[in-house]
């Protein structure tokens, strides 16, 4: 796992004591799973608290954050500023009209659903540097949620592929609230498997939160973003 916790100056044993709580649950999910802990990317959601926050989390040596809204996404990147090794996956919905904004903060984006939106991505490049992206599967019934159908992941990961710019890294998904977290996984692990069939390299799985980061691991997820269980409750929204 990323990041070895030590306590910061000015904030308390709470955030400390969080995260190594999840940490080691995530190492024991780990183990029964026959994986090693070291695999596992653990991203920390930071929506809606603040800059602090996140430089908190820093000194208790986490690097990978997390936000899913464009405008925060934008303002907090630029408010925590530059940090070594620091890397931001964005992992909410996108609108093309807002790639630009998003490429130029992200490390990562784990959103990416359709070609009209890698199109966009890979035309917001300003350098040859390629962005790393995860082809968002949905694994609900509902059109309307974020992510491809699963009849098109090959022609998706496909088309991304084609981009100069973006390197497919793998799949990511967000389980169903009325289904068996294991279930849902378990189906994004043959998606994945197909996604690799096109692009080999393609070995991410992003998946697991809070509620079944455990169910997850056993499926074989690679990142786990994981929010209120380290950070705490969110402040409320003005």
């Amino acid at each position: 796992m990323n990041g070895s916790p030590s306590e910061p100056a000015g904030r308390g044993e709470g955030l400390a004591a969080r995260l190594a709580a999840v940490d080691a649950r995530i190492a024991e999910a780990a183990r029964a799973a026959g994986r090693d802990p070291g695999e596992l990317t653990r991203i920390v959601v930071s929506k809606f608290h603040p800059a602090e926050l996140v430089h908190a989390l820093y000194e208790l040596g986490v690097r990978d954050f997390g936000e899913n809204r464009q405008q925060e996404f934008t303002a907090k990147v630029d408010e925590v500023g530059p940090l070594p090794g620091i890397r931001w996956h964005f992992i909410g919905q996108a609108q093309t009209n807002k790639a630009r904004s998003i490429r130029k903060a992200a490390s990562a984006v784990h959103s990416l659903d359709r070609a009209r939106l890698a199109d966009a991505f890979d035309a917001a490049a300003d350098d040859d540097a390629r962005l790393d992206v995860l082809l968002q599967v949905n694994l609900t019934d509902d059109p309307d949620r974020g992510g491809v159908a699963p009849r098109d992941v090959e022609a998706l990961a496909a088309h991304i592929a084609g981009c100069r710019t973006l390197a497919l890294r793998g799949v990511m998904a967000v389980a169903p609230l009325d289904e068996r977290p294991a279930t849902a996984f378990e189906r994004l692990r043959g998606y994945a498997a197909r996604v690799r069939a096109v692009v080999p390299e393609a070995t991410w799985l992003s998946a697991g939160m809070t509620a079944d980061f455990t169910e997850a691991i056993a499926c074989g997820a690679t990142h786990l973003r994981i929010g209120s269980a380290i950070t705490g409750p969110r402040p409320a929204r003005g």
